[in-house]
């Protein structure tokens, strides 16, 4: 295990109608003007905004409202956003929704305490201070209530890209599982494979002896095969809601990843799929997760086999050990089609004739790499694309 630090100093409060505390924690993490923060009509329509709005002036906090955000959250809105704050003095920046409103959220409350173009924190420029970040969780996914890392879209060249900073984890984040019922089925298992993936980013690893964190993913892989399709049968199904939500906090502010080293290749390699066609991040990482597994399985054919092993159930081939890895690639690839997401190129909606220019965007030329399990060059990225379409 290697040596890290860990510090995650979120406020979580969940449960059941916990929403309508929101003024209360915004004032106990020192907040008095905040920005709400949210997407489309659901917020309305459920009345989740208004039940935060009455909160808010029951401890005699004023507000502003900004709406808008899309999935895949653009650099427009952000701009937006930054200029509100710096013009109304707002110290508090509090988001209602799913992970694009709370990644938008943190790169205002970042920018609104900078003098420089914003987006230079999406390259390379390290974040120092913020405004406060609170969160509602509408959609259990991204993990970004429990994380300090934004996602953003550049709208001129349509370029994702991500930031992060221990100084935009959220001072709070409210989490209701009830919130998360209305979810259409798609959203839902978008979400699922989202948080799956967050899980695998750290599992496929090459630091040796890291046992505790090896057990804490699979309980979490194990917990979601379990529990997404009970919720896709009943999206009612509270207890269901209340564990995946859970599940996606935990997979992502890190303490799975803890004293090892991490991947991320396929995140990066899917930006690139839902930056040129707007997809959702969880389909995307539906196509590609399963193809960068079957291009890098031979890497470490044991830590394949151990996954196929410990949460897919398949019997251990000793003679063969890949032929127990790929069928654990292929149970993986089998529940992310039974809890209907696509799994390839044409299930999405891409084209392979894009290839070319999905790999040129993601910027690796002709030297760069992508990933530390394996070290991805473009060439390499391009043939996981490639499979991808199979």
């Amino acid at each position: 295990m290697n040596n890290f630090t860990f510090y995650s100093p979120t406020y979580f409060v969940f449960g059941k109608g916990k929403e309508t505390e929101a003024g209360h924690y915004v004032k106990r993490f020192g907040g008095t003007k905040v920005l709400l923060h949210y997407g489309g009509g659901s917020v309305v329509r459920s009345g989740l905004l208004d039940r935060v709005k009455k909160s808010l002036e029951e401890e005699g906090l004023s507000y502003l409202e900004l709406g808008g955000v899309k999935p895949n959250p653009r650099s427009g809105l952000v701009y937006e956003g930054i200029e509100l704050c710096k013009k109304n003095n707002i110290d508090f920046v509090l988001a209602l929704g799913g992970g694009s409103t709370i990644d938008s959220a943190k790169a205002i409350a970042a920018g609104a305490k900078y003098e420089g173009d914003y987006w230079d924190f999406y390259v390379g420029t390290p974040i120092k201070d913020a405004l406060k970040v609170g969160t509602i969780l509408t959609i259990a996914a991204a993990g970004s209530e429990g994380s300090g890392d934004t996602v953003i879209t550049q709208e001129d060249g349509m370029l994702k890209r991500g930031a992060g900073s221990e100084c935009l984890r959220p001072a709070f984040s409210i989490l209701n599982p009830e919130l998360t019922q209305t979810l259409p089925s798609f959203q839902t298992a978008c979400g699922s494979a989202d948080i799956m993936a967050h899980v695998f980013e750290r599992y496929f690893t090459n630091t040796q002896d890291v046992e505790i964190t090896d057990r804490l993913c699979e309980s979490i892989l194990l917990t979601m095969i379990k529990e997404v399709p009970k919720a896709l049968k009943n999206p009612n199904d509270y207890e269901a809601r209340a564990n995946i939500m859970w599940a996606g906090m935990v997979a992502h502010n890190n303490i799975v990843g803890v004293g090892r080293e991490q991947d991320w290749a396929s995140h990066d390699i899917e930006h690139e799929l839902s930056a040129l066609y707007d997809c959702a991040h969880g389909a995307g990482l539906a196509v590609i997760f399963p193809a960068w597994m079957k291009y890098v399985m031979h890497h470490d054919i044991s830590r394949f086999a151990q996954v196929a092993v410990r949460v897919w159930g398949c019997n251990m081939d000793f003679a063969h050990p890949e032929v127990t890895a790929a069928e654990g690639i292929e149970r993986f690839k089998n529940f992310l089609t039974s809890i209907g997401l696509p799994v390839n190129f044409k299930e999405l909606g891409a084209d392979a004739k894009d290839i070319p220019a999905l790999v040129e965007k993601l910027g690796l030329g002709e030297s760069g790499t992508v990933g530390n399990f394996v070290k991805l060059t473009s060439k390499d990225v391009e043939q996981i694309y490639r499979i991808a379409t199979e």
